[in-house]
């Protein structure tokens, strides 16, 4: 009788035990304040503008007390159906093509400069470029306002020849405003990335015999691409957002209409007052950006990964 062989029998892991969490009231006391912040500031302001422009107004009679009833998706139908609306869109949309990249070619220049070793006087020149950053967006469209007008302009000889304050230059009039503002902040997050990179692959590529426009081209830019990507996204979303500028302009010049960007006509109806509407509005222009951010992040990893 042939003897049958016996399985060897494996023995099951042990249960793991749990990892005791130390120093959970420490935790719960840094979590709690900003889980608190976050949902006063962030989360309730979005849950409360979508529960408005679920609303609509009605009156009994020509002149009776308005009020707010339940109406489902008829503010959005508006929107979708609202030609300033998309006119706006497609105005900002025009103005971020061309102004983002000219902006952050700008950034990674003065950057790279900055990082140099031939460039002398760093603290200074940082300072400078970072400068106008500090001035509120108000107080620099109003000064920029106001170099743009051809009668209040130190400039007339030129503002009198070109108006800027046309309708077909005061997009690109506004433009420079944000570029002369925002230059110095995606310079600062470009710059603190490259002052990221070890020493050690310079003096690599130094011994390589690579100049140093060969090092920017071939290390720098490369290694500093994730923060250049970052500042795509924040300008991205900024120029969806744009209000101080075509706000005060509006002072300046006629050819900005109160629907000429989608946070001014946000603003607007908000005013007449229609707040469902102005609320519907500002939902579909926030899903708008979300997809915009969303796509190009994909398209950028997809195309980093490659």
């Amino acid at each position: 009788m042939t003897p049958t062989a016996v399985a060897p029998t494996v023995a099951s892991p042990a249960p793991r035990a749990r990892t005791r969490v130390p120093h959970k009231r420490a935790i719960a006391f840094f979590v709690v304040p900003f889980g608190v912040l976050f949902a006063l500031f962030y989360l309730l302001p979005i849950g409360t503008a979508v529960w408005r422009s679920t609303q609509v107004v009605e009156r009994e009679g020509t002149f009776g007390p308005p009020r707010e009833v339940f109406g489902g998706l008829t503010q959005y139908r508006e929107v979708l159906a609202n030609d300033a609306f998309w006119s706006s869109i497609g105005r900002v949309l025009l103005f971020g093509v061309v102004q983002v990249p000219v902006m952050l070619g700008l950034a990674l220049v003065l950057a790279l400069l900055l990082d140099s070793p031939l460039v002398r006087g760093r603290r200074f020149f940082r300072l400078a470029f970072f400068a106008p950053y500090a001035v509120p967006g108000v107080v620099a469209a109003i000064m920029w306002g106001f170099l743009y007008s051809p009668n209040l302009s130190p400039f007339r000889d030129v503002t009198q020849a070109v108006d800027l304050l046309s309708a077909d230059l005061v997009l690109w009039s506004m433009a420079n405003v944000v570029t002369w503002v925002f230059v110095g902040y995606n310079m600062l997050i470009i710059y603190s990335s490259l002052l990221a990179i070890p020493a050690e692959v310079y003096e690599a590529a130094r011994l390589d015999g690579a100049s140093q426009l060969r090092i920017a081209w071939s290390i720098k830019i490369p290694l500093a691409m994730p923060a250049i990507i970052l500042t795509a996204v924040f300008s991205i979303i900024g120029t969806l957002q744009l209000l101080a500028e075509p706000l005060v302009f509006r002072t300046f010049s006629t050819a900005v209409t109160s629907t000429y960007t989608p946070n001014l006509l946000v603003y607007t109806t908000a005013s007449v007052p229609n707040q469902p509407l102005a609320a519907a509005f500002s939902v579909v222009l926030a899903l708008a950006t979300c997809v915009l951010s969303f796509t190009f992040l994909r398209l950028t990893q997809r195309r980093a990964f490659q």
